[in-house]
């Protein structure tokens, strides 16, 4: 679903962030060229990251593997959707940053050395691919392989499904949900302390790049934002309201009435999974049903992620460009493969995108150097991001409901006009919460 919420701050990371960013960019011209070793503090920092991302991406699947419990033909109408639109964010995101080229941007900070050619450049997508098959369970966490780890997490998931049913009623019967549970909300915190040095690496990496560059990099940074925030209006406006429009039957008027409470609040808390309750309520506003809504915004919060695809699918290109690294069609299309994964895995966790992010570029063996220069201005693409998926969460609960909401819609036109003998043309109106 999205970047998880955390306990309200006084100074939250956001206000942290913009801080250390404008400190930043106030100390990097007073040291110059001495500011380079303050960008080791954001290498340190992605290393902490995946390093705890790895493990805390196996217990989540292994978790969500546990503890589903759903109906197939809702559960079967949500996967269809969620994959279709997860699909469509990625091609948006692609396509965006193929036209557009922002990453040519920052090129000025480029990872290639100076006369380098592109052929030397390519990445051997072969040999990651053969690497997705493990030959043994400890490589892929230390490696970092991300679909290794998720083929061993289904692995594993399913199995402890099976000696669970099999040791239900036993004496000494362990509580597997349990120990999952308490295994995924350590990691969980420990990547809340990691987060919390986030502040720091972007002082360290911002004075570097101001302190070597110049401002120079801000004009690319901007770019980066733009096209960030507009592919994923693209999505809300062209995807979701086709889907309301044309397949669901939904006025828009009436979605957007109802969907701009949870809207605010996701844009405010930087968190679907903490808009969720306000979430829910629109939902039971527009007559969805509990379960629809459970379905599509609870138990389907490790599908709901178009705000992390699209971001993931265009920060990667992003990255490649301003490392001087080409990437083919075929190329691009394995990397959308892992983006999908990675977004499905890291759900929920805090700032889940750039978490995605790192992840991602780590097992395409993409630089990650530049991290923590973009999760200078990643607060305010995180904030589109968790509003796309608060959106996503309300759609695939429609979609879910579909079946539901086309009876109550029937039923609610025979009921008034049984009462007032109105006929097909009365304007109903919303339905009753």
């Amino acid at each position: 679903m999205t970047e998880a919420g955390r306990p309200k701050q006084r100074f939250p990371l956001y206000l942290q962030i913009i801080a250390a960013l404008v400190l930043g960019l106030l100390v990097g011209p007073l040291l110059g060229k001495q500011a380079a070793p303050l960008g080791e503090l954001g290498k340190l920092v992605v290393q902490l990251i995946k390093g705890v991302a790895t493990p805390l991406l196996f217990f989540a699947i292994v978790n969500a593997v546990l503890r589903a419990e759903v109906q197939a033909r809702g559960a079967l109408r949500m996967l269809v959707a969620a994959i279709l639109n997860a699909s469509v964010a990625l091609f948006i995101g692609l396509v965006i940053s193929n036209v557009l080229r922002p990453g040519q941007h920052l090129e000025a900070l480029a990872a290639a050395p100076p006369g380098a050619k592109l052929e030397e450049r390519k990445i051997d997508f072969l040999a990651t691919l053969a690497s997705y098959v493990p030959a043994d369970i400890i490589t892929p966490f230390a490696q970092n392989l991300i679909l290794s780890v998720i083929l061993i997490a289904l692995l594993v998931g399913f199995g402890l499904r099976r000696v669970r049913e099999e040791m239900r009623g036993s004496e000494g019967f362990p509580d597997i949900d349990g120990a999952v549970g308490v295994l995924l909300r350590l990691f969980e915190v420990i990547l809340t302390w990691i987060t919390r040095l986030i502040p720091l690496a972007v002082f360290g990496v911002v004075c570097k790049a101001v302190g070597e560059n110049g401002y120079g990099p801000l004009r690319g940074l901007g770019v980066y934002v733009g096209v960030g925030l507009l592919g994923l209006a693209l999505h809300v406006l062209i995807v979701y309201h086709f889907w309301l429009r044309f397949v669901l039957h939904v006025p828009l008027r009436r979605f957007w009435r109802e969907a701009r409470e949870p809207v605010v609040y996701a844009m405010g808390a930087n968190s679907s999974l903490a808009t969720l309750p306000v979430t829910l309520r629109a939902l039971d506003r527009l007559g969805v049903s509990r379960g629809a809504s459970a379905l599509g915004a609870c138990v389907g919060t490790n599908l709901n992620n178009d705000g992390i695809i699209l971001y993931e699918g265009m920060a990667l290109l992003f990255v490649a460009q301003a490392s001087g690294i080409d990437l083919s069609i075929g190329q691009q299309l394995v990397a959308a493969a892992v983006c999908m994964f990675a977004a499905m895995g890291v759900a929920g966790v805090p700032e889940a995108g750039f978490i995605s992010l790192a992840l991602v570029l780590n097992t395409l063996h993409l630089p990650v150097e530049i991290l923590p220069l973009l999760l200078s201005v990643d607060w305010i693409i995180a904030r589109a991001r968790s509003v796309t998926n608060v959106l996503s969460d309300m759609l695939l609960s429609l979609i879910v409901d579909a079946g539901g909401l086309a009876a109550e819609r029937h039923g609610a036109a025979a009921r008034t006009s049984s009462r007032s003998g109105a006929g097909p043309g009365v304007d109903l109106g919303p339905p009753a919460s």
